[in-house]
């Protein structure tokens, strides 16, 4: 795997370990100086003569005794150092959260952190299965990853908390605080377990139970989210797009509407426009914050009108994506279609649709999968999605990249998708030159 030239390895440990020795060979110097003035100004009685002479091994060559000293404080060093990494390794979490992973040494660990506090900022917008899994690829390359989620969930476990409690939906919280977490493979498993059965649990995941119980104790979802991140070493800032209670809203071809994220899909006729009630929310202040600071904003994947859509269709959230620096915007363009929202779509279908719900353009590159022989969806009666005819007069890169997961072929690979992301940031941060084996139309 190419390594971005932004973190390629630095000299920073190593450089304050030699401050380390060098300092230490100050002190030494000064002690030596200390005692040889002692030793010359203080005679020792004559009863400790005998035992000065046999300690000190005045009866050995001073060069012989310079190497022998050496010797043995080099080996105390090293034995002290070897354990010394053994025991701190065997009670620090690795960085990469997994109990299966391979122990690495505590300046690896260290270096490793350091390279990921260097990391850009990145802000992914989006919610659902899409963002998760992109969050998974994500995190090995930067800790300084924030991700807007939607709060238009009303199915499934996530539904009914929020009516019962008035809350947010935890549902994609729960998934982007699973894929981010630095705990035990059990803690994840834990976090995903969804109750089968059991008066008022069935169907219900014990993360969304664990976020509703948090937004309880601090009073606040927002609480529950800090709680929980703290609880669970989560690396990375997870935000709610909007912290109003809204509804998705679709109006159909056929000129129905249908209210409910967990039935906009599910129409008889096809998605014509997708709308908030109300219509427009206010924004997360936190989330515009993220949104301008942002080096790297990346836009999906995920289901287009129910996880992508409701973030954008925020006021707020889609002028600040326009109005950032962030010296890259990307729409990351699903691998394959999804029945009831995007039959038939190509790339250029997904980019139509959100700059024409939000009247703005909020990206500059598209991504979408060129591994067409690795795209087999049958079980959704799914289409690969393919760049299509470009927009006349719009300009903007559409990079086709093999991304697609081979063992899923619905789903995008997370270090696939990850690499193509970091690598296109760190060419825009150095050069226009474009990678090997991208094709770019």
């Amino acid at each position: 795997m190419t390594i971005p030239a932004w973190m390629a390895p630095g000299s920073t440990i190593k450089r304050w370990l030699v401050v380390f020795g060098f300092g230490m060979l100050v002190i030494l110097l000064g002690i030596d100086y200390i005692l040889l003035a002692l030793y010359r100004q203080y005679p020792f009685p004559s009863w400790a003569s005998p035992y000065i002479y046999d300690v000190t091994l005045q009866w050995i060559d001073h060069t012989l005794r310079g190497a022998l000293f050496l010797s043995v404080g080099i080996l105390a060093i090293v034995l002290a150092l070897r354990h010394l990494n053994r025991v701190i390794v065997a009670v620090i979490p690795q960085t990469n959260g997994k109990a299966s992973s391979p122990k690495i040494s505590v300046i690896g660990a260290v270096a490793q952190h350091k390279l990921l506090q260097r990391g850009p900022r990145i802000t992914a917008i989006g919610g659902g299965t899409g963002m998760s899994l992109l969050l998974h690829g994500l995190r090995t390359y930067s800790r300084n990853l924030t991700v807007v989620v939607t709060v238009a969930d009303d199915g499934g476990s996530s539904g009914r908390l929020r009516r019962e409690l008035r809350i947010l939906p935890p549902g994609d919280f729960r998934q982007c605080i699973a894929a981010l977490a630095d705990v035990e493979d059990m803690m994840v498993e834990l976090l995903q377990y969804r109750f089968k059965k059991g008066s008022g649990l069935e169907g219900h995941s014990f993360g969304n139970l664990f976020i509703a119980a948090m937004a309880d104790i601090t009073g606040s979802f927002e609480g529950a989210l800090e709680a929980s991140n703290s609880v669970l070493a989560v690396r990375g800032k997870i935000l709610p797009s909007t912290l109003q209670d809204v509804t998705l809203a679709a109006s159909l071809r056929d000129q129905s509407t249908v209210e409910g994220e967990s039935v906009v899909a599910k129409g008889k006729s096809p998605i014509d426009r997708v709308f908030l009630l109300p219509e427009a929310p206010e924004a997360n202040a936190k989330a515009i914050t993220e949104i301008r600071e942002a080096d790297v904003i990346v836009i999906g994947p995920g289901s287009l009108y129910t996880s992508i859509m409701p973030n954008l269709l925020v006021p707020g959230i889609a002028q600040a994506i326009e109005e950032s620096k962030a010296s890259l915007k990307v729409f990351v363009c699903n691998v394959a279609t999804e029945p009831g929202e995007t039959d038939d779509f190509t790339a250029w279908d997904f980019v139509t649709a959100i700059e024409s719900h939000v009247g703005r353009r909020l990206f500059d590159v598209v991504i979408t999968n060129s591994n067409y022989r690795a795209e087999k969806p049958g079980v959704w009666k799914s289409q690969v999605v393919r760049p299509g005819t470009p927009i006349t007069g719009r300009d903007i890169q559409v990079i086709e990249h093999d991304v697609v997961d081979t063992h899923n072929a619905l789903r995008h690979d997370a270090q696939k998708l990850s690499q193509v992301l970091l690598e296109l940031y760190d060419g825009r941060r150095r050069t226009p030159e474009r990678p090997a084996g991208w094709r770019v139309s």
